[in-house]
């Protein structure tokens, strides 16, 4: 059972930030906050991408970050329970004030530290073609991308998630 007891960072928080495993009852604030978090058109759909049976099942691999505003940050991954050696990063969301100052590094660093000491050699993670951001993100962080085509000017896999819901898809070596 997870428990609200903080977590020790892999690297440097923003002041008064502090990190925790996140619980079923997480599960209502974090998709409330998605779709503003992102300011992405056409993200409505997001929240229903991030259902309860992530906070209810993947607690002991995923992170919720906090400071004197609350919700400042989390993220939602897991160990492969098909490719032992694969972790996968499946939603990250940092609070748009927050941006930039090292919460999304933080929390993907200690997600890599926890995945490599519990065996994994890679992260995997994915994002649309559209969310640049993301790519960028991605891209500084050492993961690289793969696809089969090249879609809104990217490379990205088409139809990865269903009939036109493409994807960039990206893997780091641990």
């Amino acid at each position: 059972m997870p428990t609200e007891s903080a977590i020790e960072p892999a690297s440097d928080l923003p002041h008064d930030v502090t990190l925790r495993r996140p619980t079923e009852h997480d599960h209502a604030a974090v998709v409330s906050v998605v779709v503003d978090w992102w300011g992405l058109p056409g993200t409505s759909h997001l929240p229903l991408l991030l259902p309860r049976l992530f906070f209810q099942h993947f607690a002991d691999t995923s992170f919720i970050a906090e400071d004197a505003d609350g919700l400042a940050g989390f993220l939602v991954g897991f160990r492969s329970a098909s490719q032992p050696g694969d972790a996968y990063v499946h939603f990250v969301g940092v609070r748009p004030d927050l941006r930039q100052a090292g919460l999304a590094r933080a929390l993907y660093e200690t997600f890599f530290a926890e995945s490599k000491t519990a065996g994994c050699h890679r992260v995997n993670a994915i994002t649309g073609p559209g969310n640049r951001g993301s790519q960028a993100f991605h891209a500084a962080m050492g993961f690289a991308a793969s696809g089969d085509t090249e879609i809104e000017g990217v490379l990205a896999w088409r139809d990865y998630d269903g009939p036109g819901e493409h994807r960039v898809a990206f893997t780091r070596e641990l």
